[in-house]
């Protein structure tokens, strides 16, 4: 029902920052809970950041905690994910999901997703 836009995806060095946003249409963000998710070449796809519905809870992966920060501005209908002090490690696709639940915390089981964008950092 709702369909998610990503942008913001690119190359950049070693210890730079990039922000992704999400463009969400059909829907009101404000109905989901919102999180990033991210898939590195012969990986499992992780979760990476959520933020729940009212933006009072959010969870973030040990490997991004400090240096990565979700947030949504429900009256833009956009979700954002700032990323700094970015590694070779960071290098994935990044998608950007969509949950009825309140909450989800590491979970990974979304409802909608978007497309994806190509995150490659470069050392």
């Amino acid at each position: 029902q709702v369909q998610l836009v990503e942008s913001g995806g690119g190359l950049v060095q070693a210890g730079g920052s990039l922000r992704l946003s999400c463009a969400a249409s059909g829907g009101t963000l404000s109905s989901y809970s919102m999180g990033w998710l991210r898939q590195a070449p012969g990986k499992e796809r992780e979760s990476v950041a959520a933020i729940s519905r009212g933006a009072t809870s959010t969870y973030y992966a040990h490997s991004v905690k400090s240096r990565f920060t979700i947030s949504r501005d429900n009256a833009k209908n956009t979700v954002y994910l700032q990323m700094n002090s970015l590694k070779p490690e960071d290098t994935a696709v990044y998608y950007c999901a969509a949950s009825r639940a309140l909450f989800t915390g590491a979970g990974r089981n979304y409802d909608y997703w978007g497309q994806g964008t190509q995150v490659t950092v470069s050392s």
